[in-house]
């Protein structure tokens, strides 16, 4: 196979985006009337412009050419048929089978690997259901009222996202926390105003092996024996997500309360897995159950629509044509809607985690752009922020907005501000503020340079009738499929994740050395051999307090 910089479908996409690149947005929208109602896309309740992104239909068409060069349709099916997509961990790639219904067959090394989705999930709606009617109490025989949810990365970014988007729906007779970070402080806030005789623990860790997650487990399982005083206690206080059936029982909990995932999972993946069994105490498995449905849909329209109206495809491809062909090194997610605070949060691991890869499936070093960085906060809140870059700043940052027609707190006329802001935004993007109309304003002329918009900055605007559950996972599924074309069109493994481990493992071996007794031969580089010396120096004791 030819390295993608040799296809001939994407020499023509260098070719056409030098012939294109004196060609602004104002420029296509006066050239092309009626480009608002037919550069946009729309399915299963999402609508998706992408008219004001610096592309033409004759773009999209090079686009589709490229990603069918580099066999897109292929490696759909092959993921959908549980083909071990994940080259360099040799396993297949089935977040799709977690929101498959019950009647459907997806195959795992010959194994229909849908029924056990559905066991755990009735396991998980079983003890929902007895969390949020009362029916299951604590030691001490009082209601659970206070539900602390324990994980890393995926472990927690997910459930983290999925209940402030879906807080709305959630029951708001319990209080949710989350814990993630090594860092005490992360641990201590959470718990500091709880009571342990009504608080729940989740343990989310597949191998129950995760260093940062088992240092949390181990001080809340401390915190809660410290008030409680009898072992037994663990068993009523603390649930896990995993897969190691004698790690969970060595730390007291009831494998019953155990509820599994597969390595066909990966992490960032999983939300809608056993690790969003907090989401489903939250909002309910009726409303979770709505949430998979949203995910399903938006895999079978993934799986079925043709390219040129596929939105993840769609999202996919246009990224590609900004990060490789216009050079943006990075996407702004900004939804206008509060509940989506940690959506862009979510999406900085799914997409960069994913796709911050250098090397192809072969092993070879690319030698184009991969991965941009995502980032985002929740409009207005940005536009006092960071949008002064995005309008007349030196790089190019591309932008997804999302809002929702409906809102589920009405306050006076405060929905419609809030969408007004967000088709303003779009518009002062593409268009900006040029010399001629500051002059007609009779702008001092010295002030138009700085008050001068160049525009031309590409956006795209989603919009949604509601934020709900279904709609929630629509959402998620749509990130998740377009990630998986750039993938495949930038040919890397976007299902493992190397890079994080080689910290890891440093982690380990220098946290034994600042928890021995007497100082050891460090055998690092120069400066982290003088950090660790100088953290152990000047540390306080075991047991004291912070320095004053």
């Amino acid at each position: 196979m030819s390295r993608l910089t040799e296809r001939p479908q994407w020499q023509a996409l260098q070719a056409h985006a030098q012939a294109q690149q004196a060609l602004t947005l104002r420029d296509r929208f006066a050239a092309e009337p009626g480009r608002g109602e037919r550069l946009c896309a729309e399915g299963l309740g999402l609508f998706l412009d992408y008219s004001k992104q610096r592309v033409g239909e004759d773009t999209l068409a090079l686009l589709r050419e490229l990603a069918v060069a580099c066999g897109l349709p292929a490696r759909i099916e092959a993921m959908f048929n549980g083909e071990k997509i994940n080259a360099t961990e040799d396993r297949a790639v089935l977040h799709v089978a977690l929101r498959a219904p019950m009647d459907a067959s997806i195959l795992v090394d010959g194994r229909n690997v849908v029924p056990d989705v559905h066991a755990v999930l009735d396991h998980m709606a079983d003890f929902s259901r007895r969390v949020r009617d009362g029916r299951w109490t604590g030691h001490t025989g009082k209601r659970v009222r206070n539900v602390v949810s324990i994980g890393i990365g995926g472990s927690d970014l997910g459930p983290v996202m999925a209940y402030e988007a879906l807080r709305h729906f959630s029951a708001r007779d319990m209080v949710f926390r989350f814990v993630s970070n090594v860092d005490g402080t992360d641990f201590s806030e959470a718990t500091r105003d709880l009571d342990p005789a009504e608080t729940l623990f989740i343990v989310c860790s597949k191998t129950f092996g995760t260093i940062e997650t088992l240092s949390n487990a181990r001080a809340a399982r401390a915190w809660c024996l410290a008030a409680l005083g009898d072992e037994t206690a663990v068993a009523k206080h603390f649930v896990a997500v995993s897969t190691d059936q004698a790690r969970v029982r060595a730390f007291g909990i009831d494998p019953g309360n155990m509820f599994g995932f597969w390595d066909w999972v990966g992490g960032r993946y999983s939300m809608d897995s056993a690790i969003g069994l907090s989401t489903m105490i939250a909002i309910g498995p009726e409303a979770f159950g709505e949430m998979l449905a949203g995910f399903h849909a938006m895999d079978e329209h993934f799986r079925h629509t043709p390219l040129e109206r596929n939105l993840p495809a769609l999202m996919g491809l246009i990224g590609i044509w900004n990060s490789n062909f216009l050079g943006a090194d990075t996407v702004a997610v900004l939804p206008y809607a509060q509940y989506l605070k940690r959506f862009p949060a979510y999406l900085q691991q799914l997409t960069m985690e994913s796709n911050g890869k250098s090397v192809t499936l072969s092993g070879e070093r690319v030698d184009y752009a991969t991965g941009p960085v995502y980032w985002g906060e929740p409009g207005t809140n940005g536009q006092h922020s960071f949008y002064q870059l995005l309008h007349q700043g030196t790089r190019l940052v591309p932008c997804d907005f999302i809002g929702f027609i409906e809102t589920d707190n009405p306050v006076g006329e405060q929905h419609d501000l809030l969408m007004a802001n967000l088709f303003a935004q779009g518009e002062a993007l593409a268009f900006g503020k040029g010399v001629a109309q500051l002059a007609a304003e009779d702008v001092a002329p010295a002030l138009i340079p700085h008050r001068t918009f160049e525009g031309n900055r590409p956006s795209s605007t989603l919009l949604a009738q509601r934020l709900d559950p279904h709609t929630l996972g629509l959402l998620v599924a749509l990130y998740e499929h377009s990630v998986f074309v750039q993938g495949v069109v930038w040919d890397i493994d976007s299902f493992d994740q190397w890079g994080v481990e080689l910290g890891k493992s440093l982690a380990v071996q220098t946290g034994a050395e600042l928890a021995a007794a007497d100082a050891p031969v460090l055998k690092h580089d120069s400066s982290t051999n003088a950090l660790i010396q100088r953290y152990r120096r000047l540390r306080p004791q075991r047991g004291a307090g912070p320095s004053p």
